[in-house]
């Protein structure tokens, strides 16, 4: 059988297992993919790269192919995501600086609301030294999540500043002081507590638990091209989904990962994520959080979700939603995956 190259993009990140799976087990050559898995270092890059046919498919925060589609993003290109590799896996990390004047004191304090630094953060605003986050990308899940915690607990953008940052450079802003905390995906929660530098306060499955995180993705043009191509891919991406159900599997995924072609972290960084265990730095026994993060539940796009992550794009002013509504059902189709599970029947 001859085999179709294929290139696709990812970021150091946990929720990339589903693709490491499906290249090291051998899934994509079951189903006639010679892939190739190339490391990206910002998602900005990525998207580009993505748009400029340099790679054929990309391992994708949820919001970006709309916001690519939109023109909203980077440069206006039709995108098709036509599967969910992954739900949850982000947490909350502030720095240890800002975690002793709250102060934290025991594993009953978190989850922890954002009520609790409410006052610190007046206080710097007042100072002319405004509290600063990060997160990854503007349309991000952990973008809205950052801003809904921080909404809940009565901080505004007028009171902090937040900046964006690709995932492998959190840790070392957070060193520097350059940020007073981040909203990042798994492993660099668990990396800035391995450093002592940081302690975790909140997870996604915390507040938003079974939160869209990252889905596979395509240019419509490739997809339209190339619908064999695509409904193989997803094949492959379903079972590595599924195998990545287990615990066992999970600490199997893990070991992949720690490879320097891949994340290039060491296994105690990576692994407790993978089995919901949460490391708060804390000086206390890891927290168990329940489906921290998830591969085999929703791999099929539901365009309802993906309403609501609308939603909340026009709410932090990014998008007309009376204008993106409409392709909507367009970038999320289930078609290609049904076509895919259908053919694996």
């Amino acid at each position: 059988m001859t085999l179709r190259d294929l290139t696709l993009g990812f970021m150091p990140l946990n929720d990339a297992a589903p693709l490491v799976v499906a290249h090291e087990l051998g899934f994509f050559k079951k189903e006639g993919l010679n892939v190739t898995l190339s490391k990206q270092n910002s998602w900005a890059t990525l998207r580009d790269k993505l748009a400029a046919g340099l790679l054929d498919g990309a391992h994708m925060l949820a919001p970006m192919p709309l916001a690519s589609t939109l023109g909203v993003d980077g440069i206006k290109v039709n995108m098709l995501a036509p599967m969910v590799l992954s739900r949850g896996g982000n947490g909350i990390t502030l720095s240890k600086q800002l975690a002793k004047q709250i102060p934290l004191n025991n594993d009953g304090d978190l989850p922890l609301p954002a009520t609790r630094i409410s006052d610190i953060a007046t206080a710097r605003k007042n100072a002319g030294t405004k509290l600063r986050f990060a997160t990854v990308h503007p349309f991000s899940c952990h973008h809205y999540q950052l801003r809904q915690w921080l909404t809940q607990g009565g901080i505004t953008l007028d009171d902090i500043d937040i900046i964006f940052l690709p995932p492998s450079s959190m840790v070392a802003a957070l060193y520097s002081g350059d940020i007073d905390g981040f909203c990042v995906g798994s492993p660099w929660n668990t990396k800035a507590i391995r450093e002592k530098v940081g302690v975790t306060v909140l997870t996604s499955a915390d507040n938003w638990p079974g939160a869209l995180e990252k889905v596979i993705a395509v240019t419509a043009d490739f997809a339209k091209g190339n619908a064999d191509v695509v409904t193989a891919l997803i094949r492959a991406l379903y079972k590595a989904c599924l195998w990545l159900a287990s615990p066992q599997n999970k600490l199997e995924a893990a070991r992949f990962l720690t490879k320097a072609k891949y994340l290039d972290l060491s296994l105690d960084v990576i692994a407790p994520p993978l089995l919901d265990s949460c490391l708060s730095g804390l000086d206390k026994s890891p927290r168990q959080v329940q489906a921290f993060c998830q591969f085999d539940q929703g791999n099929q796009a539901d365009v309802k979700e993906f309403q609501q992550l609308l939603a909340m794009m026009k709410q932090y002013q990014q998008v007309d939603i009376d204008q993106s509504s409409d392709v909507l059902a367009q970038v999320y189709s289930d078609a290609l995956y049904l076509k895919a599970l259908h053919q694996s029947s």
